[in-house]
């Protein structure tokens, strides 16, 4: 697979190397670099673009993404990100020194047979925390938005998807809550990426500002309307990883084993 070289190569190409040194076949291979582009492994099956299949949209495929952000977090925790310049920071107190994915939304996702089985485009890939990921995945796949422009069939589950995506994610209780507290700034830092790149005249994210501007506000507005409920939710899990009906899906999808490595796609923020 063939795409623009990453803005912070040298960091994103560094990540990726040890992704798969650790034995992580959830994300792409680094092949070849030059300049202007790179080349990087093949991951079979289908980013989640819209219209998103009925398969995307299920309690199974949500948690399959849960349990691909937990494989991930265990990958890249032994990764030292010192020495490198990355992308734009994400907020200070949302950073804990684990390099997160920072860009966790549907097209960025690699669905096999309703399943989550890869991360592609790491382009805002740095230092922040599990946290942080876990937010921006809620946002986009639960997802967090007013319940009109929701329409598919999610509408009307928000708070009880959020409940399971938490409580697949294996975050202990203090960290489940930092995911719903860093809900509003993760939608803050996410579009200020848009909406900045938009006004510096780049015609693609100005098409997509135009498109999403409205919703987003929309989707912000309903986050910060719901916050104690979302909260709510983070802290009265069970404190224990998974529900039963998680453990048993988790137990009949192992990961295949002896795949190809990756797939990269477009830079996008969601």
């Amino acid at each position: 697979m063939v795409r623009p070289v990453a803005p912070c190569r040298r960091a994103t190409h560094a990540l990726l190397d040890h992704l798969a040194a650790v034995g992580f076949d959830g994300a792409p291979r680094v092949l070849a670099a030059g300049p202007a582009t790179e080349t990087l492994t093949y991951i079979e099956g289908r980013a989640a673009v819209p219209p998103l299949p009925a398969d995307v949209l299920t309690d199974a495929a949500l948690v399959s993404v849960a349990d691909l952000l937990r494989r991930y977090h265990r990958a890249v925790a032994s990764f030292d990100p010192a020495g490198y310049s990355w992308p734009r920071p994400v907020p200070a107190r949302y950073r804990t020194g684990l390099v997160s994915h920072n860009d966790v939304y549907p097209a960025n996702l690699v669905f096999r047979d309703g399943r989550a089985v890869a991360l592609i485009d790491f382009d805002l890939a740095g230092p922040g925390s599990a946290a942080w990921d876990f937010a921006a995945a809620a946002r986009s796949l639960v997802p967090l938005q007013d319940e009109a422009d929701v329409t598919d069939s999610r509408a009307g589950r928000a708070l009880d998807r959020f409940r399971i995506f938490l409580e697949a994610s294996g975050l202990p209780r203090a960290e489940r809550r930092e995911v719903a507290g860093a809900l509003v700034a993760n939608h803050d830092w996410t579009y200020a990426i848009v909406a900045e790149a938009a006004a510096a005249g780049h015609a693609g994210f100005a098409d997509h500002w135009r498109a999403v501007a409205a919703p987003a506000a929309r989707a912000r507005r309903w986050t910060r309307r719901h916050r104690r409920q979302l909260m709510a939710v983070a802290g009265r899990l069970r404190g224990r990883c998974h529900t039963d009906h998680v453990r048993v899906w988790t137990m009949s999808h192992r990961p295949r084993s002896g795949r190809a490595g990756g797939v990269a796609g477009p830079f996008g923020a969601g």
